[in-house]
């Protein structure tokens, strides 16, 4: 087992929703806490507030994608790739998701089945983690370097 998947299984075990643990694992990769972002995340969380709409294992990953590549200062400049990462990893989520489970809403990909949170979720976090990080380090990201 993968030590992002040891790490999810104990977010998870812990409470914390898809969204919330992405933040948390890049943010644990620059070697920073921010329990203010991750309460924060929690908006995002079971299809944005529990509302069951888009993924938050998604909408936490453009999260995660704005971490390393947003503007969060008056000084600063958004990375002119952010848009490019978040297009693809968007245009991957819904190839993969809407081919496996019929599309990218929370209530949609769980099909009113609590076992599906407990059997697809971790594996959409692990996979689409992977991805996100792959995204940053194709456009000269590196996991532990952020703003």
């Amino acid at each position: 087992m993968s030590d992002e998947m040891v790490r999810i299984t104990q977010l998870r075990a812990e409470g914390f929703h898809c969204s919330q643990i992405l933040l948390i694992l890049g943010l644990e990769r620059q070697g920073k806490r921010n329990p203010d972002l991750v309460r924060a995340m929690t908006g995002l969380a079971n299809g944005l507030g529990d509302c069951g709409k888009i993924c938050g294992v998604l909408t936490g990953a453009v999260c995660l994608l704005g971490l390393y590549a947003g503007r969060g200062e008056r000084d600063e400049q958004e990375d002119h790739r952010l848009s490019i990462m978040v297009q693809n990893l968007v245009d991957w989520f819904e190839e993969k998701y809407t081919q496996s489970y019929g599309g990218t809403d929370c209530q949609t990909i769980l099909a009113d089945d609590p076992w599906n949170k407990m059997l697809r979720c971790p594996a959409m976090v692990i996979e689409t983690y992977a991805r996100t990080m792959e995204l940053l380090a194709d456009n000269g990201f590196t996991a532990a370097e952020g703003r």
